[in-house]
């Protein structure tokens, strides 16, 4: 019997009978982070951290039956042994240890081992199986250093103010656009948030966390208000009726895809911002490097790609599918789940 098996539910340890990251209704999860793909509605009880519940909370409802954990805090399931582990990700985003009898495996959920400031940084886990994603499994995607980019962000910000324009960046609501917001000048001026991002800042706040200040977008401000300042909306809401009120902007699309020419035309935006909270491809491999893991499973983005480079670097891998999207969920994420709210 394998430690961990891949069932049409999700990721399954039979000796425990729990799921990690389901995407079926189970009556058990272990959760890695908040985001959708990940952190679904239904189950019957979750576990995640600390750091991660409010925010799932928040999403899922109050009457989601939640229980949280440190980080490397250990807990014993039918004889199993589980423990969180930082993955760098968002904040509370942990990769998932388990251990029995000797053997390990770990899950990583979605993962970046560039330190943002916000989430909990990376920690690399000794595992004999690791299970990693690959969103940005190609060596076409290596990251800047978040200091330049967001220089790069800042200075967009200053020359749209020189003429008169608002700017307006789109970024994921939980997460990237908390990073986003860490890493921008407040000195350059405002700072205004769409409802779906501002939400999530207060869940987050509520923690304890220190974000740069924000202001609600509201129909009560004044559309002369808004110039030469800057608006961080959710990928929904661009393009929408809703932007008009910017009206002149400059908009911008913070995403590891802008990595990509294509990408950057298909979202019609006028810069992209070359930003991601997953690994690039030093990052991922670095990582399994880190693990010194025997046995890799790849799950979605280029998975079939990157695990047959690693079988050609004698590790053993395979591809495994999932219903995890990564940074996808950043172009694909439904009004219904935040573009309705302003």
């Amino acid at each position: 019997m394998a430690l961990l098996e891949f069932r049409t539910e999700g990721i399954y340890c039979p000796r425990a009978d729990v799921y990690i990251d389901p995407w079926k209704r189970v009556p058990k999860a272990l959760i890695t982070h908040g985001h959708a793909d990940h952190s679904r509605w239904g189950h019957k009880a979750y576990l995640c951290t600390h750091s991660a519940k409010p925010v799932i909370r928040y999403r899922l409802g109050a009457e989601m039956r939640i229980s949280s954990i440190g980080f490397g805090e250990l807990k014993k399931i039918n004889g199993v042994s589980f423990s969180f582990h930082p993955a760098g990700h968002i904040l509370g985003s942990a990769q998932i240890r388990v251990e029995y009898k000797g053997e390990i495996w770990v899950v990583s959920g979605d993962y970046k081992i560039e330190d943002d400031g916000l989430a909990e940084t990376f920690e690399p886990v000794k595992c004999h199986t690791f299970i990693t994603e690959t969103t940005f499994g190609l060596p076409i995607y290596s990251w800047r250093p978040q200091e330049k980019i967001f220089a790069d962000i800042n200075q967009w910000w200053k020359k749209n103010k020189e003429e008169g324009k608002v700017s307006l960046l789109s970024g994921y609501s939980l997460g990237k656009a908390q990073r986003l917001l860490q890493g921008l000048d407040p000195s350059i001026g405002t700072i205004y948030t769409h409802g779906a991002v501002e939400n999530v800042n207060q869940v987050i706040r509520d923690q304890g966390v220190a974000l740069n200040p924000t202001t609600l977008v509201t129909e009560e401000i004044p559309k002369k208000d808004f110039k030469g300042n800057l608006v961080i909306a959710p990928p929904s809401a661009m393009g929408s009726s809703w932007t008009k009120k910017f009206s002149p902007f400059s908009d911008a699309i913070a995403s590891g895809w802008m990595m990509i020419r294509g990408a950057r035309r298909r979202r019609s935006a006028d810069r992209g911002f070359v930003l991601s909270d997953h690994a690039d491809w030093e990052g991922l491999n670095t990582a399994i490097r880190e693990t010194g893991a025997e046995r890799v499973y790849a799950t979605h983005g280029y998975s079939a790609i990157f695990s047959r480079w690693l079988n050609e670097r004698g590790i053993e891998a395979a591809e495994v599918k999932t219903q995890f999207e990564g940074e996808l969920q950043e172009i694909n994420e439904s009004n219904a789940e935040e573009g309705q709210e302003s």
